[in-house]
């Protein structure tokens, strides 16, 4: 039978072993199937438009017991932008907002990364976009760990970050279209 400590004790250890277990650090491979890459920017200063990104890989190498070891490299291809509306899709890969043509792809390169809490890490990078190269850090928390049908071992994290798309050059319909983009990225990556 437990004691009140016993149980407090086994709590805690279930716990830390999200952060702890492993002693070496471990890579795994973006799976895009089962991430998703959400944005929303407000229109006319009245309603958000959300859309989203549906190719995103990368891969995500993790150091439970030294975070600073741990690294992130996110690709995204930026003809895949989706926000349900052909012709506003087609205008987003234009010119005015992401040319496509001629940055065919954002990607993020993290620099940092630091422990916050048990299950919660401070990851900083550059994150690149219509050529433009900009720092940005998020709050990136651990949402679980286990293993998918197959016996492979898998881990999501997931993110929520703001970004001023002027800073990237994109200024068309500034300021009827906002300039705040809020970035939702839920990861799920396979180990390797």
């Amino acid at each position: 039978m437990y004691t009140r400590f016993g149980l407090l004790a086994l709590a805690v250890g279930l716990f830390s072993t999200l952060w702890a277990q492993p002693v070496a650090a471990q890579t795994y491979q973006i799976d895009p199937v089962h991430t998703s890459l959400v944005f929303r920017i407000k229109h006319m200063d009245t309603a958000y438009v959300y859309g989203r990104f549906n190719q995103v890989t990368g891969s995500i190498t993790l150091d439970e017991r030294n975070p600073a070891r741990s690294s992130v490299a996110i690709e995204v291809d930026a003809n895949s932008v989706f926000t349900a509306n052909e012709q506003r899709d087609n205008h987003l890969r234009s010119p005015d907002f992401l040319n496509v043509r001629q940055f065919p792809t954002i990607t993020f390169r993290s620099t940092e990364v630091s422990r916050v809490n048990a299950s919660t890490v401070q990851v900083k990078g550059n994150l690149t976009m219509r050529g433009v190269t900009r720092a940005v850090t998020a709050s990136v928390t651990l949402t679980g760990k286990g293993r998918n049908p197959q016996g492979r071992e898998i881990i999501g994290f997931e993110t929520t970050f703001s970004i001023r798309r002027s800073e990237f050059g994109i200024r068309y319909g500034l300021p009827g279209l906002g300039d705040e983009v809020r970035i939702i990225l839920s990861v799920e990556a396979g180990r390797q």
